[in-house]
C-alpha cells in the first residue's frame, strides 16, 4: 500500500490556517467535502473529535494522524496539512504538532484503515522526512517528497 493511493497532490495543504484542534481538523475535512468524497462535513469532525476523546493523535515529535471511519465514504482517504507555527493538539509529548496526516476510511474497512495507519507511522517515524516536510515551501515540493519516501518501501 502506498500512501499516494489516497493522497493525491489536491489534498495537501501547505500552510493551515487553524489556530486550534478543531479548527485544523474541519479545514483538513473541508477538503473531503470540496471533492465530495465526504457529505457532511460536520459529522466528520465530530467523528474525529469523538476518536480524540478516546486518546489524542498527536504521536508526539511535532506529528498527529487524526482518523476515523465514516458510513458514507465509498473509500480511503487522506489529507496531509502542514502549520509552520505549529497547533496544540494534546500530543502525547506535550509539544505542538506541526504535521497532520488525516485518514478517513469506510466503516467496514478494519484491515484497510489499521494498514494505512501503519504505512503513515512507518514514513513519519525517519527524523529527516520529517524535518523535509517542514522546510519544504510549496505543495509540490511536499507531494515530491512524499512521493519519494513512498517509493522507498
Amino acid at each position: 500500500m502506498n500512501l499516494l493511493e489516497f493522497l493525491p497532490r489536491e489534498r495537501i495543504l501547505p500552510h493551515l490556517k487553524a489556530r486550534d484542534k478543531e479548527g485544523v481538523l474541519a479545514e483538513l475535512v473541508e477538503v473531503l467535502v470540496a471533492e465530495h468524497k465526504v457529505r457532511d462535513g460536520r459529522q466528520a469532525v465530530q467523528v474525529l473529535l469523538d476518536r480524540e476523546r478516546l486518546g489524542s493523535t498527536g504521536i508526539g515529535e511535532g506529528i498527529a494522524i487524526p482518523h476515523g471511519k465514516l458510513r458514507d465514504l465509498d473509500e480511503l482517504v487522506a489529507v496531509f496539512g502542514r502549520s509552520p507555527e505549529g497547533v496544540e493538539f494534546d500530543s502525547m509529548d506535550g509539544a505542538p504538532v506541526h504535521l497532520f496526516f488525516l485518514l478517513m476510511a469506510p466503516e467496514n474497512s478494519a484491515s484497510t484503515h489499521l494498514k494505512a495507519l501503519a504505512r503513515i507511522s512507518r514514513l513519519l517515524k525517519d527524523r529527516s522526512f520529517r524535518e523535509e516536510l517542514l522546510q519544504a515551501d510549496s505543495q509540490e515540493e511536499l507531494y515530491e517528497i512524499i512521493a519519494r519516501e513512498d517509493e522507498k518501501y
